[in-house]
């Protein structure tokens, strides 16, 4: 399993994955599930993917593949939009599906698989998209601002109660951390490194992009702090006066 979360915010995009993977309680990997594909003052495109792990680089390594292949072919680096970016790598899932999907489901191997596709290109604002399994996405809206996928019900809360479109890239990016905090309390499919990148609007750059480990003191003060103020929250509040 894996978790991943990408928003979009008047200040910019944020993505962020863990790198955990997992066939069993005795059979943990890791594998990064971000990809960055940047050109400075041209284009920044950032794919995050869950699902299926033989699916999701099969897919990237199509793209990748059709990158170098040469400027006539419509890759991630010559797309003139995002929208279009969303659709290559839409493209590229249902080829994938079509092609082992079948011999998949043979041995009961589940192959479903997605993505979170963002970025920007010169001339357009930054757009994010959710790339669903069966190949067709949706793009992050105002109302809408971010898209998780994998294991999403346990970091949701946290997000849904402090994130906004006009919430700044600084407090997006720490509640993202207490978000995968809260997920990898309760879920063990999901663990460290997470992989974190923060891209401001209209800079074409990469701006932070950091790998988050055990040692990683911020995380594990957020770690300890949101424990102990949350059990403090908690034995404030009053006793219910329902007898």
């Amino acid at each position: 399993m894996t978790y991943c979360v990408a928003m979009s915010l008047d200040a910019g995009l944020l993505f962020a994955s863990d790198s955990r993977t997992n066939a069993g309680v005795d059979q943990i990997a890791r594998f990064s599930k971000m990809r960055v594909y940047a050109r400075d003052g041209e284009r920044v495109i950032v794919t995050l993917s869950s699902g299926n792990l033989s699916i999701t680089q099969n897919v990237l390594s199509t793209l990748e593949q059709r990158m170098r292949s040469g400027e006539s072919a419509l890759s991630l680096m010559n797309a003139p939009s995002m929208f279009d970016i969303a659709r290559l790598v839409g493209d590229a899932l249902r080829e994938i599906k079509t092609r082992d999907g079948a011999y998949l489901s043979q041995n009961n191997i589940d192959s479903s698989a997605s993505f979170l596709v963002g970025g920007q290109i010169r001339g357009e604002p930054p757009r994010l998209f959710h790339v669903y399994s069966e190949g067709n996405f949706i793009e992050a809206t105002p109302d809408t601002c971010y898209f998780q996928i994998g294991e999403t019900k346990y970091g949701k809360p946290i997000i849904d109660r402090v994130v906004t479109r006009s919430t700044s890239l600084l407090d997006a990016t720490k509640c993202t951390v207490v978000s995968f905090d809260s997920t990898m309390r309760s879920n063990i499919s999901v663990g460290l490194p997470i992989d974190l990148l923060v891209y401001q609007a209209d800079s074409l750059r990469v701006g932070l992009q950091r790998r988050i480990d055990e040692t990683d003191p911020y995380f594990q003060m957020v770690h300890t702090q949101w424990g102990e103020g949350l059990r403090r929250v908690f034995a404030q509040l009053p006793d219910p006066d329902w007898t």
